[in-house]
C-alpha cells in the first residue's frame, strides 16, 4: 500500500478521522478515505454518514517500495475500531505494509485492537485511550499518557481530544517540523 490512508469503519470517531484528515491536507499530504467494502458511505459513532474515495478491495497490495512515508491510519470509535480490527483483509495487509517498512498510525482505542495485532512490540512506547493498552503492554510495549507519541513508524493519539496532536505528530514525520510548526501555528494552536 502506497500513500496516506485513513481507513473507516462503521463506527468511527468523527473528531480523530476528520481532524486527522484535515491537519494532514492543510500541511500537503495527499490522503485517501478507504472503506473497507465497497459501499461508499461509512456512518461515524456519532451518526454522521462520510463518503469513503476508495475501497480496501482496490487498494494496490505491492509493497515494493514502501517507505516510512506510506502510512495507514486507524481512527478509534466504537464499533469502528471493533470493526477495523476485526477485518482480516486488513490486519493482513497492515502486517505485510509495516513488515516492508511502512509506517502505521492509530488513536484512542486503535492502538490497542489493531496496533496490538503486530508481531514485534517490545519496547514501543504508544498511548492509548484509558483502558485499551492491555493487550500492547501484553506484547512488551511501554505505555505513556501523552496526547500523541511516535515511537520509529509507530504513531499513537491518546484521545479524540488530542485528535490535532496526533494529526500533528503524523504530519511532523512525513514533512518535519517547518510544516507541521506553520500547520500549527495557522491553526492558532501557538
Amino acid at each position: 500500500m502506497k500513500g496516506v490512508c485513513i481507513f473507516l469503519a462503521d463506527g468511527f470517531e468523527d473528531v480523530e478521522a476528520l481532524a486527522t484528515n484535515d491537519v494532514l491536507r492543510r500541511g500537503g499530504v495527499d490522503t485517501t478515505l478507504v472503506a473497507l467494502t465497497d459501499d461508499p458511505f461509512i456512518e461515524s459513532s456519532h451518526g454522521v454518514t462520510l463518503g469513503a474515495e476508495t475501497f480496501l478491495p482496490e487498494l494496490d497490495t505491492d509493497h515494493a517500495g514502501t517507505t516510512a512515508a506510506d502510512v495507514m491510519i486507524f481512527p478509534g470509535g466504537m464499533p469502528g475500531s471493533k470493526n477495523l480490527a476485526s477485518c482480516t483483509p486488513l490486519i493482513s495487509l497492515m502486517k505485510e505494509h509495516y513488515a516492508a517498512g511502512g509506517t502505521v498510525a492509530a488513536i484512542c482505542a486503535a492502538p490497542g485492537l489493531i496496533l496490538s495485532q503486530l508481531d514485534d512490540l517490545k519496547g514501543v512506547e504508544f498511548t492509548c485511550f484509558e483502558g485499551f493498552e492491555e493487550p500492547l503492554l501484553a506484547k512488551g510495549a511501554v505505555f505513556t499518557p501523552a496526547p500523541a507519541v511516535r515511537c520509529g513508524r509507530i504513531i499513537t493519539g491518546r484521545s479524540a481530544g488530542h485528535a490535532v496532536s496526533f494529526a500533528l505528530e503524523i504530519l511532523r514525520a512525513l514533512k518535519g517540523d517547518a510544516v507541521a510548526d506553520r500547520v500549527r501555528h495557522a491553526m492558532y494552536l501557538d
